[in-house]
């Protein structure tokens, strides 16, 4: 599993690249750049972290608990500083809503992945620690993707938003029962 986590988190770490380096950039007249900041930030620490903790885990003899509890406590780190420029940044309170849980989904992959490193490092034989760590790497690519692709689309694509879009599509979609088709009938 580590080098299936590890082959995509690499390759979605070049894309991520090369999408950020040719998208266009954001108009600063639109809001603050602490969302967009903190969407590059969050994609690419996901992805990092897939990456190492995947790379290291395929060393022979290692134990993957050094690993995930390092990148545990930078996650951790990142999410509570993120969390501190969302709050003190001027984006709308909607806006902060919407990245204050991306933050806690990462605080809780970084804190999972931290508390099965040390579990892994007290007990190197029990099986469910390097488990509950490859869970954790997963949901963090998965994570890594959604932000990438807000960063990239600037667009906000939480369960929330997307319900909003698809609702008003669908009350747009809807034909009208008193309005003649396009062919006059």
């Amino acid at each position: 599993m580590l080098v299936a986590i590890a082959g995509s988190a690499a390759a979605l770490t070049g894309l991520l690249f090369v999408a950020m380096s040719v998208a266009p950039r954001r108009d600063p007249a639109v809001g603050p750049r602490t969302i967009q900041q903190v969407r590059a930030g969050a994609a690419l620490l996901a992805f990092t972290n897939a990456v190492a903790v995947s790379l290291f885990g395929l060393v022979p003899q290692t134990n993957v608990g050094y690993p995930s509890i390092t990148l545990g406590v930078i996650g951790v780190f990142f999410a509570a500083a993120s969390m501190r420029s969302v709050v003190t940044s001027s984006v709308t309170a909607h806006q902060k809503r919407g990245q204050l849980s991306l933050i806690t989904v990462l605080l809780l992959i970084f804190g999972t992945e931290l508390f099965a490193g040390i579990a892994a490092l007290a007990d190197p034989a029990a099986s469910n620690p390097p488990e509950i760590i490859g869970y954790a790497l997963v949901a963090s690519v998965l994570v890594g993707i959604g932000r990438a692709w807000e960063l990239v689309g600037d667009i906000d694509t939480g369960l929330t938003a997307s319900l909003t879009v698809l609702t008003a599509h669908r009350q747009t979609a809807e034909p009208d029962e008193h309005k003649p088709d396009r062919d006059g009938s």
